[in-house]
């Protein structure tokens, strides 16, 4: 059986909104909602959450006893040590044939949708030895020299028309330990992209997304 661990880093203090990863969303901390997604996902046999934090600890300890804790090594805590540090760390303590990591930062994204990631990419390796999920755009976009990227503006298509770009949206990656170690990155030389829907890919790196996040939530409740 292919064994598939899913990787959760989770640092106690965040620059841009202090405790994010346990501030309340909902009635509950916001690590709550990808740790249970994560947990009703059949392909995924351990949940592994990497953290400097006793604060999520004990929560992970009381609530979710099936998840597997490792406390995060001094001198990966400071700010500008890499994710690929983290999750390398993590490789070597936890074995898998493939690793999945995900942020707590996506209380939207749906079990079934991390279901249907590994499906897809576990059909299509080893032709394509990584994924990564991504979000489709169809708007006029720029780089810093104010040259068009995906467009000409010379000849104004409607944004619906234009060729689709795709943003990397941090909601899943899936990668072996031979790609992560050789490359310290969890992309491949071939990685395969998944897209997720706007709505569902939501990331909480702002004061703002905790609102749209809210309200996305109570939507999807009240439907």
């Amino acid at each position: 059986m292919t064994k598939i661990v899913a990787l959760v880093p989770m640092r106690h203090c965040s620059q841009r909104v202090p405790g994010k990863n346990y501030r309340f969303l909902d009635g509950k901390p916001l690590y709550h909602y990808i740790i249970g997604r994560l947990l009703d996902v059949p392909q995924i046999s351990e949940v592994v959450v990497n953290t400097d934090s006793s604060e999520i600890k004990d929560g992970l300890t009381k609530n979710f006893p099936d998840v597997r804790v490792l406390e995060r090594p001094e001198y990966l805590c400071p700010d500008e040590v890499p994710m690929n540090e983290v999750l390398a760390y993590d490789a070597s303590q936890v074995e898998a044939d493939f690793y999945l990591q995900t942020h707590s930062t996506n209380p939207l994204l749906r079990a079934e949708t991390i279901s249907r990631a590994i499906q897809i990419f576990l059909e299509k390796y080893p032709a394509h030895d990584s994924l990564f999920s991504v979000t489709g755009l169809k708007t006029r976009l720029w780089d810093q020299l104010g040259r068009a990227i995906n467009h000409n503006p010379a000849y104004l298509l409607q944004t619906q028309d234009l060729p689709p770009t795709y943003e990397e949206n941090s909601c899943i990656y899936i990668f072996t330990k031979d790609t992560l170690l050789t490359r310290r990155n969890r992309l491949g030389k071939r990685p395969l992209m998944f897209e997720i829907d706007a709505a569902e890919a939501w990331d909480i790196d702002e004061e703002l997304d905790f609102a749209i996040v809210d309200f996305l939530m109570s939507r999807r409740t009240n439907q």
